[in-house]
């Protein structure tokens, strides 16, 4: 054997010897997700899937429970939130709504109660200065057959305690107005328009928006499935197309990046993103150079996701009953161990 084929010969198998060592330590880090999830499998309410995605294909998945599969539907909980982001983002493209469009354009009530200012923008970043101490109570919503009823009572009888865009409060108000103005322009029920236009085009065939008493929720009231929502999560990653479709422009993608008042006086957050800044109905994990997001984050129940737009990842953890404080810490704990942190 020649010095240079033994050079190579050298050199492949130091390549082949490192490529072990970094399989080792992938296969290392999800023994540890294993091991959590062996150890927490009941408190987690022993039914739930997990999946982590990177470069469009599944590096770590696994569906837990006699009858739980990935397709099966469950609440889909705050994820809702990026799902009614997405269908506004989507009918901007095609004009029937703007972000920085007062709600008073499509509800000329706004202006009679002095609240003519709200703009959609502020709406889908829960800076519309509005009072609601209820925050994300599910309740809330059961109180009212449809999102013009839940409107009606925003605009007649609850305060203004800031200007819009000067103090962030973390509730529904804004997400239903936002959500209920759309309807107004599109002239069709909100439920219809993500159908139509987000859920269809991606091949989301479980997920529908729809709460307890079976009215439209775009806050925290839609149902879904994990293959669903990895199929829209990848498509966020992928610039807004998925199955060489395009659902959103890149542009609408690049707008979901952008940091939202952040100035803005903080009256409520949950207690995992206190130190976050917020964009479109979602949460910075981390920026680059300019300030954009890299990772975003969703959930504060036992339902989470998280989209690396930097290393190309999605992590989802959805359980089949998401309600519970320990369950929620026990899923922090667990994206953390996804992470690799």
């Amino acid at each position: 054997m020649t010095e240079k084929n033994r050079a190579n010969c050298l050199n492949v198998s130091l390549f082949a010897f490192f490529l072990l060592i970094f399989q080792a330590g992938v296969a290392q880090d999800f023994t540890m997700a294993d091991q959590f999830l062996q150890q927490n499998m009941k408190a987690l309410g022993g039914e739930l899937v997990v999946i982590v995605q990177k470069d469009g294909k599944p590096v770590y998945k696994k569906v837990l429970g006699k009858e739980f599969l990935i397709n099966s539907t469950v609440p889909a909980e705050e994820l809702t939130q990026w799902f009614t982001a997405a269908t506004i983002l989507q009918q901007v493209e095609e004009g029937k709504i703007g972000l920085d469009d007062p709600a008073a354009k499509y509800t000329p009530k706004f202006e009679q109660y002095m609240k003519g200012y709200i703009t959609i923008r502020h709406g889908l970043t829960h800076t519309t200065g509005l009072d609601n101490k209820e925050g994300m109570s599910k309740v809330l919503a059961k109180n009212y057959s449809n999102l013009a009823e839940e409107v009606d009572v925003y605009i007649s009888k609850r305060d203004i305690v800031a200007n819009p865009g000067e103090s962030f409060a973390y509730n529904r108000i804004g997400l239903v107005i936002a959500a209920r103005s759309l309807e107004i322009a599109a002239k069709k029920t909100f439920d219809r328009i993500a159908i139509e236009k987000l859920f269809r085009p991606i091949g989301m065939r479980q997920t529908i928006y729809e709460n307890d008493n079976g009215r439209i929720d775009p806050v925290n009231g839609a149902n879904t499935s994990g293959q669903d929502c990895m199929a829209f999560m990848q498509m966020l990653l992928n610039k807004g197309t998925y199955n060489n479709k395009k659902v959103l422009s890149p542009e609408s993608v690049k707008e979901l990046l952008k940091p939202q008042f952040t100035d803005a006086r903080i009256v409520s957050k949950p207690s995992e993103y206190k130190e976050s800044d917020y964009c479109l109905t979602t949460w910075v994990e981390e920026k680059d150079d300019e300030g954009n997001a890299l990772v975003l984050r969703q959930g504060t129940a036992g339902t989470q996701a998280l989209l690396d737009f930097k290393n190309n990842t999605a992590i989802l953890v959805m359980l089949k009953d998401p309600a519970g404080e320990k369950k929620r810490l026990l899923v922090n704990e667990l994206m953390k161990i996804l992470r690799g942190q």
